[in-house]
């Protein structure tokens, strides 16, 4: 395979790869800081993707033969079997960004001013953000996989780094934490009856 056919190779990946994992990814970053900066932190993992085109999982293998290059047959990936490892990269990528720019903070805050500010009519999550705002870090974001992306342990432990028993654990006990906390919210408020209506869980 010459250089170019290489090169088409890879881009053709890329296209296919990028119309899989962009919006999930995209929507993975607004979940997690303001949209200004969650596109900046979207071209970088993109741009991370481009360079580590090869270690993707769900891709294949980089080497095949030239006749089979940038072929129009080849399969779009399947998104459970490339989107865990792309989250890792945003994951890290929103991390980095964080660390560098103490402007997500003051958005964050701005943006719960904003929600503080809305009708009655509309929905109070205020004690669910609570609620996750009193987990650990790594415990609120395998709770947010779970909820927010609709990972299994399994992805999410390739996102994390975690092994999938330690990811069962965490997600339970935070689950645990967060129903507990809620109902110790809801009998503090006068009139509230906290049996009626309410499952187990």
């Amino acid at each position: 395979m010459t250089e170019q056919e290489a090169r088409r190779r890879q881009q053709a990946r890329f296209e296919r790869l990028a119309q899989v994992v962009v919006e999930p990814l995209h929507r993975y970053l607004l979940r997690r800081t303001s949209a200004d900066l969650a596109e900046d932190v979207l071209s970088d993992t993109m741009l991370v993707l481009w360079r580590r085109i090869d270690e993707v999982p769900g891709l294949g293998t980089a080497s095949m033969p030239a006749s089979d290059s940038a072929s129009d047959s080849d399969p779009d990936p399947d998104p459970d079997d490339v989107l865990p490892w792309c989250y890792g990269v945003a994951r890290g990528c929103l991390a980095n960004a964080g660390r560098a720019d103490g402007r997500r903070r003051r958005l964050v805050e701005r943006l719960i001013r904003t929600q503080q500010h809305l009708p009655a009519v509309a929905p109070d999550h205020s004690d669910l953000h609570a609620a996750l705002d009193a987990l650990g870090a790594l415990d609120r974001e395998v709770v947010r996989l779970w909820a927010w992306e609709g990972l299994a342990p399994r992805q999410i432990a390739e996102v994390t780094g975690l092994t999938s028993n330690a990811v069962s654990i965490r997600l339970h006990r935070a689950k645990t934490k967060l129903a507990a906390q809620l109902r110790r919210k809801d009998a503090g408020r006068p009139g509230h009856k906290t049996d009626e209506g309410r499952s187990s869980q």
